[in-house]
């Protein structure tokens, strides 16, 4: 049997809904976090060293990109956490229609941009 159905191969055209998106995002803020808490990890291990690298990391951590990396890091906790209640609260039996699904999609990406805004905030 030969199938005439058409194919549709350009990924630029392709609109996936927004819990897909959370989803996504969800994965990579993970793996994110696999890969930073190795370099916090690090950093730690040096502090503890003697006084003098201590003062050596805090005077890293003052600097700009390394404010950004804390951002970031501190971007996909807030993030992975959010999500992962969503999924928590699902395996309860809330929020598992299409439309709760949404709706929920959409809470945890406005929640998690105020969230991530505040950590901006504090970090500097």
């Amino acid at each position: 049997m030969i199938d005439k159905r058409p194919v549709n191969l350009d990924i630029g055209t392709i609109r996936l809904p927004i819990t897909a998106y959370v989803s996504i995002l969800h994965r990579v803020s993970g793996v994110a976090l696999i890969g930073a808490f190795g370099i916090l990890l690090g950093l730690l291990a040096y502090s503890l060293k003697s006084a003098e690298d201590f003062a050596a990391v805090q005077a890293c951590l003052a600097s700009l990109p390394m404010k950004l990396l804390m951002w970031a890091v501190l971007a996909a906790v807030i993030y992975h956490l959010l999500a992962g209640i969503k999924h928590l609260i699902m395996d309860m039996g809330i929020g598992e229609t299409l439309e709760g699904g949404k709706r929920g999609a959409t809470l945890v990406l406005v929640i998690a941009v105020v969230g991530i805004l505040l950590a901006g905030v504090w970090v500097w």
